[in-house]
Order: C-alpha cells, then structure tokens, then sequence
C-alpha cells in the first residue's frame, strides 16, 4: 500500500502545505491575538480617559462616588487616588494585587495621556491603565482602572476555538484536494503502467489517452506508437519468416524432386543432364538467398562494415559495363554509359559494385527485348548522382513504397522467372546509406523506371 505512488505523492503535498499552512496560521494567529489584546487595553485606556476628563471638570464627591457606582455595575474595577496614591474612592473591594499595583506606581512621571500600568494577562489576574488627572495644571490624582484577565483568556480561547475548527476545515479540504490531484495525476501513469504490461504480455495493441497536452500526454504518445511499431514489427517478422521459408521451400522443392527423378532407372542421359541443371541453379539460388540473409543480420546487427576508398568513379563504371554488356546483348538491349572521367569519390568498391550489378540485373530482367538501359552520372555542388534508367515493365504506384521491403517482390507469379530473391533492393539501400547517400526510385507501369543513387562528395574519414 505504502508503495503506491499515488499514496507518496499524496503525503509528500500534504506534509509539504501542512507545514507552509501551520507557519501561516501560527503567524495570523499571533497577529490577531496581539490585535485584541491591544483593542481592550486600548478601550480600557480610553474608559479611563473618560472617567479622568469627567472628573477634571467636576472633582467632586457626588462625582467621584457616581464615576465609582457606574463600574461597580460593569465587569472593571476603578480605583480613583490622590496625587500621593491614598485611596479616595473605588467601586470594588480592592484585592492585594491592585494594592500593589497602586503602590509600586510612579505618580510622578505619567503621561497626560495616561499609560498602561500591567499588560500581562498570561501570569496577572488584572490588566490596569493610569490616567492622570489634572486640573488648571495641577496634578490632582489618578484614575486607575482595573480589567480582569479572564475576559481576555476567554477571547483568546474563543479565538483559539475558531483557528481550530479553520484548521481542520482547511486540513480536510487539503486531503481531499490532494487526493483529487494526486490521481489526476498518477490515473494515467498508473493506465502507462497497465499499458505497457500488457506489451509485456504480447498484446499487439493498447490504447491510451492522447489528448492531454502535458508531459504524460506525450508519454501517452510515445506508448502508444511504441505498440503501433512493435505491432507492425510483429507483423513484418511474421511475414518475414513466412517469406523466407516459402523461399527455402521452393528450391529445396525442386531439388528434392528432380532429384528423385533422377534416382531413377530408365532416365536418358540427357534428362539427367537438364535436371542436374535445373538442381545447380536452384542450388545458386538458394545459395544467393542464404548469403543476402547474412548480409541482412550483419546489417541489423551493426556488423556491417564498409571500407572506404578513393577511386575514379568513370573507371569503376566502365569497368562495370564491359562485364555486363554480353547479358544485355542477349535481349539486344542496349547499354549506354555517361560519366565524366575524372569523378573521385571515396567508397566500398565491392559494395558499390553490388549495389549497381543489382539495379543494372534488375533492370535487365525487367526491360523489353530491343530496349534502352542507360547508366548516367551527374556531379552537383555537394553530392554526386548516379542514374540507372530503363524502359522496361515498371512497377505499379501501389507497390512502390514497398520495393526497399525484404522479400518485397512486384511480380509475386513470376518471381521464378525474374530470378529474384526479394532481398537485393533492401541490401542495395542498406549499403548506400551506410556511405552516407541515399536511394530514390521512380517508376511509371510500362514505361519503365529510374533509380537515383546520391552520395557525398566526402572524405574517406566520413
């Protein structure tokens, strides 16, 4: 329980605000509690001033017994002296505190204004103001009025009261709005959590609250295109191993078949010749496909390591040109080369050769006999492109996001025929992006197509 986060965070913001509101309320607490005692002793003053402003105008006996009758009806005390402190009149009995008080006074030295004489109402049992009276400027005796403290305490308990049921108003609202906010936070952490045991589990898909506009709306994001790519990752493995074992089975199909044909007796000699044939290219095949299969992994491994070199670009291509040009006499196709001489750039040649035997072969397979494939080079400021164009089949619009896809082929029926693994194309992009470069391919169905090969100028270092 004490785990949850939801709990933690929870406590962590009330302590946090239990302490900032204790402090405040102790300091507002203190304020007004100073603020009332400061307002009774401050009327006490004033209802001493009072009597003390009656009495200079009439200091009478009639007086002095009326100002003495009207605060023995209230809940102070007066006590009315002569300049030396002798007791003329009081409306109380005098208790010994005020005896005390009344003698330990400097008659001498008050202000006109009257003062207060004892303001501690925590440790006395009377709070007591002095108003002096003087009459044609001379001094004729004082006005000492008496508050007991208990008046006082029962303010200051009233006022505690009060604070206390505040706080615990205040403490309550402060549960439960920390509670509503502590789920609103950790509610969609806690559906993350869910979310992402249920990857854990194998559930190909989950759903989460996008909406938000916070950080946990874009973690929100970020799991569920998590589940959206490890969904379509599943799906390309799935039908990756699907492809590859219809690949595996195909040649070892016919392997398996001819050979059986030929293990039998009665078979002329030519036959057996032409399904020896027909059992060594499936045998090449198969071959070829096993060895693009370890290219793939070596690349998904980060195993794949080209090794640059600097070369003459015209001289590899020319090169290249010669080996092929017999295959494309063969369709009487013709092959026409266009590269400056002096182009340099820095590269894997043997896997550069690769990538361009594979779209010259491609383009081979799939052009009209009596047609035109063209091989260009173009240099531009940065960047050098190379261009294969033929005139050939081409590939419909809805395949051509797929082609760079493993075991993607256009011609599924006919797949025999082309001679084609599905693999060329995406280790021909692997490599080009491995030097920094990039492949574009643009086709048009039975016009042909055009690849774009663009690399850096660059360095060997690069």
């Amino acid at each position: 329980m004490f785990n949850k986060l939801s709990l933690k965070i929870g406590l962590l913001f009330f302590v946090f605000i239990l302490i900032i509101e204790s402090f405040l309320f102790f300091i507002l607490y203190t304020n007004l509690l100073n603020d009332r005692i400061e307002e009774v002793m401050d009327n006490l003053l004033a209802r001493g001033n009072t009597h003390r402003a009656v009495l200079e105008d009439n200091f009478e006996s009639p007086t002095l017994e009326h100002v003495g009758q009207m605060e023995s009806a209230s809940d102070f005390a007066v006590i009315i002296t002569d300049p030396t402190g002798n007791i003329i009149i009081n409306s109380d009995p005098i208790e010994q505190e005020m005896k005390e008080v009344i003698e330990h006074t400097d008659y001498e030295n008050v202000p006109t204004e009257g003062e207060i004489v004892e303001n501690r109402w925590t440790e006395k049992k009377y709070l007591v103001t002095d108003s002096p009276i003087t009459i044609n400027g001379e001094h004729q005796g004082h006005v000492f009025m008496f508050a007991p403290t208990n008046n006082v305490k029962k303010i200051v308990g009233h006022l505690g009261e009060q604070f206390l049921v505040a706080g615990m108003i205040t403490i309550l609202l402060t549960i439960i709005t920390i509670f509503i906010l502590s789920r609103f936070i950790t509610h969609p952490m806690i559906k993350i959590n869910q979310a992402t045991e249920q990857l854990g589990l194998g559930k190909k898909k989950v759903e989460l609250d996008t909406g938000r506009k916070d950080e946990l709306g874009e973690l929100a994001n970020s799991i569920t295109k998590l589940s959206q790519d490890l969904d379509q990752l599943k799906n390309e493995r799935n039908e990756f191993l699907a492809s590859i074992s219809h690949e595996l089975r195909t040649p070892l199909t016919y392997i398996k078949g001819y050979a059986d044909v030929i293990s039998r007796p009665n078979i002329p000699e030519k036959k057996k010749g032409e399904y020896i044939d027909i059992i060594r290219e499936e045998t090449e095949q198969l071959t070829e496909l096993i060895r693009n299969l370890f290219e793939l992994a070596k690349m998904d491994q980060n195993k794949f390591v080209i090794h640059r070199e600097k070369i003459v670009l015209g001289e590899l291509i020319h090169s290249l040109a010669g080996r092929i040009r017999p295959a494309f006499a063969e369709k009487n196709i013709t092959f026409s080369v266009s590269c400056p001489e002096d182009t340099i750039v820095y590269v894997d040649t043997e896997r550069f050769q690769q990538v361009l035997l594979n779209i010259l072969d491609n383009a081979r397979k799939h052009s009209y006999d009596n047609g035109h494939v063209s091989l260009a080079v173009n240099e531009m400021n940065e960047d050098i492109k190379v261009i294969i164009t033929d005139e050939g089949e081409g590939i419909p619009k809805e395949d051509l996001p797929h082609i760079f896809n493993r075991l993607y082929r256009v011609e599924k029926s006919r797949s025999r025929k082309s001679g084609g693994t599905g693999l060329g194309l995406a280790i021909a992009k692997e490599i080009i992006e491995s030097h920094g470069g990039s492949m574009e391919v643009q086709s048009k169905l039975g016009e042909g197509t055009c690849v774009t090969i663009s690399l850096r100028r660059g360095c060997k270092d690069e």
